[in-house]
């Protein structure tokens, strides 16, 4: 437990941020499985599938060559050419390898953009639900956030009107994920390009776009924002291996980006990380030029665990659930069970609905509080489907018992 005592020894700007929701329910859950309970985790954005063996090849193989030196700060050569052709075949974006640069892990990748780009008191617009970290990271950089909210009803996307409304004379940075964590939602590309018309109006606004799920789409190709006229320019298009190629331990994720932001990344991460694992980026040069059918087969799993997910859901009175077309999310909204009361307990939010199911149900999620939006949940579909329809029928069971 932290004191106060300790709390004085810890610099302040430790006090901008908070510990991962995600990762916080996640410990909750291995608590209890220590306990000896029967737990079903919902709760991480993990694929559950193996790292395709034609990538572990390679890591093998550099291992072997004795491929275990540092690596230059923004990644070895051969990596940055092999994302160069990913961005030039899958979005139409021509990136130099001197804009492109390696890190540990596309988290890692937005934190080096946001401390790059944003001063003390520029305003971020962050659509709703975002991912957990963007909030934390504009803060630990002194920037503030500016949400533009959205529902279910909208698909949990936003508007041109809702976009330029946000817009001020501070606005330094927009930040957003398609395909969505958490709501799964995608933008189209004629989304996208009704986007682009308001940016277009604002030459100062920088754009980093989320692309980390963008092969775990189930309606066709994904559309990079940067593809659109001078957004190029000012547009950091994040991506990395994890989650299309199940390789989350691995810490592989890159930027494509305007050459002097791409620097200002390099620079930065050259006094934090240095450069990243040497054997991962080995591995991930075989998994952007290898074959695509092993993320294709998980797709094709995902898609289904999706269905089998709603078919139960759909059932439920008081669930209302969007029909997300990527990502492995669901974020219903459960907003009707607040005030209603179980075993003892009133519902008042959605962080008391998650600790409910921890409790009655041993079923673990995440509150869509973490995600700026409370009136909903979060449910990872990145588990068996014998695990999600049992976990999706003890929370029918226990949402049944609220009155």
């Amino acid at each position: 437990m932290i004191t106060q005592e300790d709390k004085k020894v810890i610099a302040d700007r430790l006090s901008l941020i908070s510990e991962s929701e995600t990762i916080a329910m996640a410990k909750l859950g291995r608590q209890l499985k220590a306990e000896g309970k029967d737990v079903i985790s919902l709760s991480f954005g993990e694929p559950d599938f193996f790292t395709p063996q034609h990538i572990k090849q390679a890591a093998i193989d550099a291992i072997n060559n004795n491929f275990t030196f540092y690596t230059p700060v923004a990644g070895i050569p051969e990596l940055r050419e092999a994302i160069k052709v990913k961005f030039k075949r899958d979005n139409d974006l021509d990136y130099n390898i001197d804009q492109i640069v390696v890190s540990t892990g596309a988290k890692n990748s937005i934190m080096n953009a946001v401390l790059s780009l944003v001063n003390e008191g520029d305003e971020v617009i962050i659509p709703t639900p975002f991912w957990v970290s963007y909030v934390d990271m504009v803060h630990l950089a002194e920037g503030k956030t500016i949400y533009i909210n959205t529902n279910v009803d909208s698909d949990y996307k936003i508007t041109p009107q809702q976009l330029e409304a946000a817009i001020t004379d501070k606005t330094k940075l927009f930040m957003f994920s398609s395909p969505n964590n958490p709501s799964g939602s995608v933008y189209t590309h004629d989304e996208l390009k009704a986007l682009a018309v308001v940016f277009e109006k604002y030459p100062d606004i920088y754009i980093i776009s989320d692309e980390i799920y963008e092969h775990i789409n189930f309606v066709g190709k994904h559309t990079s924002i940067a593809s659109f006229g001078t957004l190029y320019n000012r547009t950091v298009t994040v991506n990395g291996v994890s989650k299309a190629f199940s390789m989350t331990g691995w810490r592989i994720g890159y930027i494509g980006a305007p050459k002097e932001i791409a620097y200002a990344c390099e620079k930065l991460q050259s006094q934090f990380t240095s450069g990243t694992n040497a054997i991962a980026q080995r591995a991930a040069i075989a998994a952007l030029l290898g074959t695509m059918q092993p993320t294709h087969d998980m797709v094709d799993a995902f898609l289904k665990r999706r269905n089998v997910c709603l078919n139960i859901l759909k059932d439920i009175t008081g669930l209302k659930l969007n029909n997300p077309d990527g990502a492995f999310y669901l974020f219903p909204d459960v907003s009707s069970y607040f005030g209603k009361s179980a075993n003892g307990k009133t519902i008042k939010n959605s962080q008391d609905l998650c600790m409910y199911l921890l409790d009655d149900v041993f079923v673990v999620t995440v509150a869509g509080s973490a995600f700026g939006n409370d009136n909903c949940i979060r449910f990872s579909y990145a588990t068996s489907e014998e695990n999600l329809i049992n976990a999706m029928n003890r929370i029918k069971s226990a949402l049944a018992k609220l009155n």
